[in-house]
């Protein structure tokens, strides 16, 4: 599945190498030279995977990865650690601040790719393109299909994307806020109350198989994906 990267990167043919290799394999690229572009650009979009090189002019790698690990805005965002500093104690270090995974230069475009969609998988596993099962309910990101018990069940694109979120983060309760953050995205400015709208639909979707009871209203703080009973 396609994401947002944001690649921050200050050696221009590396920058443009790896722009190249990311948007053939169809992911959409945004590009900072150095750290201070990069937090510009974070003020207003929120990607799905920053590739951060370590020796960056000005404010370094880590010192970035340092401040967003230290923003809850940026916490849960995957961060690639891109550096010619192979040493053991420059990886620890790496991966003690904050950053989800940790390559040497020189590396191979494929090598990054597959290393994407690992931390992907890891920190936001509703991007891939991997199907999940729960309960007998069955969704597949790739043929945008949803099924419970065996019986296909027609969804809406809103409907899809929020039971594939909860489906990918299940057990854990998620306010009407954080829900329109993962889900419709931090740069859409809709109601909360277009959450209960859609979680009503989407009950209703999932009534045919009697799956909707796995949606369920935790009162005064919003709702949980759960196979146990309410």
């Amino acid at each position: 599945m396609a994401a947002n990267i944001l690649l921050v990167e200050d050696e221009p043919g590396i920058q443009e190498l790896l722009k190249f290799n990311l948007g053939q394999a169809g992911h959409r690229v945004l590009t900072a030279e150095n750290a201070e572009v990069a937090l510009r650009i974070l003020k207003d979009t929120l990607p799905d995977v920053i590739l951060l090189d370590w020796m960056l002019p000005g404010l370094s790698g880590i010192e970035l990865c340092r401040r967003l690990r230290a923003d809850a805005r940026y916490q849960a965002v995957p961060i690639i650690m891109l550096t010619a500093r192979g040493e053991e104690r420059d990886r620890v270090l790496g991966l003690d601040t904050g950053a989800d995974d940790y390559v040497t230069k020189p590396f191979s475009p494929r090598e990054l790719l597959s290393r994407i969609r690992a931390v992907l998988r890891r920190r936001a596993p509703q991007m891939t393109d991997e199907p999940v099962e729960v309960a007998g309910l069955r969704l597949d990101p790739a043929s945008h299909r949803v099924a419970g018990g065996g019986r296909p069940l027609e969804l809406g694109p809103t409907e899809f994307r929020l039971l594939h979120f909860f489906m990918t983060h299940p057990e854990r309760v998620y306010s009407r806020t954080q829900l329109l953050d993962q889900v419709w995205g931090d740069d859409v400015f809709v109601e909360e109350r277009t959450v209960d709208v859609h979680i009503r639909r989407l009950r209703l979707a999932l009534e045919p198989s009697g799956h909707a009871g796995l949606i369920q209203t935790v009162r005064g703080a919003g709702y949980r994906f759960s196979a146990e009973a309410g």
